[in-house]
């Protein structure tokens, strides 16, 4: 019954997280969040600095000023007051305050330094270990029938071999469970532990699955790091274990397949931050991205090379 009690807990904050970070541009009052997590709003305060380890306020002030950095480096045409307005500053002289005193300096100075040591490190115009979300990387992800740990690549994807669909997703729902603090070999230790004995035990080899990771450790602390391993599961499907549900939202995705090892797999993620987006006339937007693996995905455990789609979310300019 605790541990019941507990699963119920989290399943209400991890809604109420899930709902601030779609709603960035939006007011966030205390009434409307309590009402998403089915907490009395006399309360919701309180639980949520004892559950989260920060208040309410100063956990929205970092997701909106994380958000925000993270699309200055992935999207080198945003201007700064695009960037504050898109996570709900209203003006940009109030987000370039709050920026400095966060990262320790203003948002273009910021963005021009991170670009500078991103490209350094990995080559001209490359992230490090990208992905959208983390500059866009998913170590950890459980390929068709394994599971991988993807380290740093150093191999820059040229434009031209790149080929990305726009594709329509429907809402997806799916099972997860969610692992929070630094992301590396961690996360591999995460799925052979405690993923895959829960999608044996549950009859989930074999399904449709998706690997998320939230924060970018370069701009958020890394024990407040956060990583969904999902499996596609029916809302009405009965599971055992200590997991969650929550439904991917479906529109617009750009897809590109991927076939790689996990060294490879970051420069896939970089090139579509950094060579296919900008070209695009589309921009990310809030809902997640994703590394997908369908049924028919493949690993070679020979090789370690596998298959996947890497799903970026896009709307209009």
């Amino acid at each position: 019954m605790l541990q019941d009690s507990r699963s119920e807990y989290a399943a209400r904050f991890h809604r109420v997280l899930a709902h601030i970070d779609q709603h960035l541009d939006q007011t966030l009052s205390l009434d409307r969040l309590a009402a998403v997590a089915h907490f009395s709003p006399f309360h919701f305060h309180r639980l949520f600095t004892a559950w989260m380890g920060e208040t309410l306020g100063d956990y929205l002030r970092r997701r909106r000023l994380e958000v925000a950095a993270l699309r200055l480096v992935a999207q080198p045409g945003l201007t700064v007051l695009a960037a504050a307005l898109a996570v709900g500053f209203s003006s940009g002289e109030a987000f370039s305050r709050a920026f400095k005193l966060h990262f320790g300096m203003p948002p273009a100075r910021w963005r021009a330094q991170e670009q500078g040591r991103r490209g350094a490190e990995n080559g001209v115009g490359q992230f490090q270990d990208s992905k959208p979300g983390q500059e866009l990387r998913n170590p950890g992800q459980v390929p068709a029938r394994g599971i991988s740990y993807r380290g740093p690549s150093y191999n820059a994807t040229p434009e031209g071999t790149m080929q990305v669909r726009l594709i329509e997703r429907r809402d997806t729902p799916v099972a997860y469970l969610r692992h929070l603090g630094p992301y590396g070999p961690g996360l591999l230790d995460f799925w052979q532990r405690s993923v895959y004995p829960w999608m044996v035990t549950n009859d989930l080899l074999g399904l449709p699955r998706l690997g998320i990771c939230h924060d970018d450790p370069a701009i958020t602390a890394a024990a407040r790091c956060r990583y969904d391993a999902c499996v596609e599961a029916p809302e009405g499907a009965v599971l055992s274990g200590n997991y969650h549900r929550t439904v991917i939202p479906g529109g617009r995705y750009a897809a590109r397949a991927f076939r790689g090892t996990a060294d490879d797999a970051p420069a896939g993620w970089a090139s579509l931050l950094r060579d296919w987006l900008p070209a695009s006339g589309l921009q990310l937007d809030a809902r997640p991205f994703f590394e997908f693996y369908p049924q028919d995905s493949t690993w070679d455990p020979a090789t370690g090379i596998f298959t996947c789609q890497l799903c970026v979310p896009v709307a209009p300019i």
